[in-house]
């Protein structure tokens, strides 16, 4: 049971009580926080719109009532329905941006922000003019790109109409409707003839053993960009087969595939993919030169027709 709100009085009792009935009730952290100091701080400061770097003698100021039942309700919710944080508050961040969710779209938690932040360096031949976010969700790797490459086409593509409508908030949010925009469509399908310089993807790619096993916390979020098929490769397995057709001739494909990882070596041990490395943590990343798409792309074929 939540304690009553009269008995939480100031913004140190909210984070020190919802720590400890993170750890009581054994919540999972993995949608943009590790730990349960950080979730409760997110979640608390977040919930009253305070910046999280606020100093620390602001956390005895004392809550109105109204406030005090308000955060009262998004603990219950998160400890007792395991809703994770970010779309209790509506919002999660990414490369250091903002950014809209809600059970619509998965929270932003990818490996990608790395590389992007590095302006995919040293992988890039040059400033890339058009890029393409497959599987895009909120939008938020696409969008982030559009950031970092100011003068770049970015399309946002996704198969959900829902995903969609979320993406197109985050573009008026962000205010880049000049140069960013959606596109509906099963994979590369909404996208005839067209060809990017970067193609850069977080599809779905939990196999169904990973996808059984995961906490409650991941029940919240759409099973379409989540899982896809036994080996979490069904969407995958397409991509490698039409990427080819869809980069310029320095064109690069960067796809995440998280512990799916050892099903697409498996799948393709004669593809050399260049797995990329995380300074902060992440792995399942791999790289692919449009000319290492065009050499494979029979294989990829061979091996999509035979799945």
């Amino acid at each position: 049971m939540i304690a009553s709100p009269s008995r939480l009085r100031t913004l140190r009792d909210y984070i020190r009580w919802a720590v400890s009935r993170f750890h009581a009730e054994q919540l999972f952290f993995g949608h943009g926080t590790d730990n349960a100091w950080d979730e409760a701080r997110q979640l608390v400061l977040g919930a009253l719109h305070l910046p999280w770097q606020m100093a620390d003698h602001y956390l005895d100021c004392r809550l109105e009532d109204d406030e005090c039942e308000a955060l009262h309700e998004l603990l219950r919710r998160r400890i007792e329905e395991r809703v994770p944080t970010a779309y209790l508050l509506g919002q999660a961040w990414f490369c250091g941006l903002p950014f809209v969710v809600d059970e619509r779209v998965l929270i932003p938690r990818s490996p990608i922000a790395e590389l992007i932040e590095q302006r995919f360096e040293p992988w890039l031949a040059q400033e890339p003019a058009r890029i393409l976010d497959l599987c895009t969700g909120s939008g938020c790797i696409g969008i982030a790109c559009a950031y970092e490459f100011g003068a770049a086409e970015v399309v946002l593509a996704d198969l959900s109409y829902e995903a969609l409508e979320v993406a197109n908030r985050n573009i008026e949010q962000h205010e880049l409707e000049e140069r960013v925009y959606t596109v509906q469509g099963d994979g590369f399908e909404g996208l005839p003839g067209q060809r990017f310089d970067l193609i850069v993807s977080n599809p779905p790619y939990v196999d169904a053993e990973d996808f059984a096993d995961m906490p409650a916390e991941y029940r919240h979020e759409p099973a379409l960009g989540l899982a896809c098929g036994a080996d979490g490769l069904d969407l995958v397995r397409r991509m490698l087969a039409e990427a080819a057709d869809h980069l310029t001739d320095n064109g690069v494909l960067i796809v995440e595939v998280g512990n799916s990882q050892v099903h697409v070596q498996a799948l393709y041990p004669e593809v050399d993919f260049t797995w990329l490395e995380f300074q902060r943590g992440g792995h399942g990343v791999f790289l692919l030169a449009a000319s290492q798409c065009r050499a494979h792309q029979a294989l990829f074929r061979q091996r999509l027709a035979v799945a």
